[in-house]
């Protein structure tokens, strides 16, 4: 397929990029690495006139730690996650996340801000940032904002991002004592979108009982889900089988997931509920181990 015709405009910063998107308003879309975007176009799905390329802006690809957060640049490739040294001891559940993502030809090019801010219910990274907390940074004409991952997703392909704001970093709380988190992913062949999947996290007490919890799911619901109703009755209880089935039986009673080509809907319900106490039985040997 051939997309429609377009216009290509190269932004050399930040504020480059913002004043083109007031230029070409809802017809304008952001290019980072393009690996849904892209596709899209082909399909004629999306058509916009004009395409602002965001790779030329320069501090956008950086991972740092500082203030007690994560900071993760919107234009860092998901080849810089799996591979980065500060992710896979630190955070290993990102670095699970970032190595399920279709194919390394893809990871080379893909961006964590363009897996976010597509609002991609099949999309990993959202999962994994409703479980860690995570807060995503926009910039616009009216500067900077902070906006809760909670309040980030709103429908499908939907986020709270306005048509002239970018998607410039996201910000992960640093990992307290004794945590631990993973991502599991059930897919029908390697690279391919999730049938289900989900992360967790969870923090232990002194006591050994869990002091914090976190459950997202992929690809189950209208959007990115929080199975907060499985995160609560995970809280101050000593971990179990039995507490992470009773758990991951409340996550899959909240996906309401559509029957498609991957599976009818009670199969994928079935699917979230195997992934989500899968990630729990290793979010908790990680946690134990730390």
């Amino acid at each position: 397929m051939i997309p429609a015709p377009f216009s290509y405009r190269r932004a050399a910063s930040i504020e480059e990029a913002i004043a083109l998107l007031q230029q070409y308003g809802g017809d304008a879309k952001i290019l980072s690495g393009g690996q849904s975007l892209i596709p899209m176009m082909k399909f004629r799905l999306a058509e916009p006139a004009v395409i602002v390329d965001i790779n030329g802006v320069p501090g956008l690809d950086t991972i740092e730690e500082h203030n007690g957060l994560l900071a993760i640049g919107g234009l860092v490739r998901e080849t810089t996650l799996e591979r980065s040294p500060l992710i896979r001891q630190q955070y290993p559940i990102i670095a699970d996340t970032a190595e399920v993502i279709a194919d390394p030809l893809v990871r080379n090019l893909a961006t964590v801000g363009g897996n976010l801010a597509h609002g991609d219910p099949a999309n990993d990274h959202p999962a994994t940032m409703l479980a860690l907390r995570a807060e995503v940074v926009a910039r616009g004409p009216s500067g900077e904002r902070v906006i809760p991952i909670d309040e980030f997703f709103v429908d499908t392909f939907t986020t709270a991002l306005a048509p002239d704001e970018i998607l410039t970093e996201i910000r992960v709380p640093a990992p307290p004592p004794h945590c631990g988190g993973a991502y599991m992913k059930f897919e029908r062949k390697v690279g391919d979108y999730a049938v289900a999947a989900a992360a967790a996290f969870l923090a232990l007490d002194e006591a050994g009982k869990i002091a914090r919890a976190g459950i997202g799911l992929t690809n189950v619901y209208h959007k990115p889900l929080r199975a907060e109703a499985a995160e609560r009755a995970l809280l101050g209880q000593a971990p179990s089988d039995e507490l992470f089935r009773a758990a991951a039986e409340l996550a899959a009673q909240a996906a309401d997931p559509t029957s498609d080509l991957r599976g009818p809907a009670e199969y994928k319900r079935a699917v979230a509920r195997t992934m989500t106490l899968r990630a729990l039985q290793k979010a908790l040997s990680r946690a134990r181990a730390a």
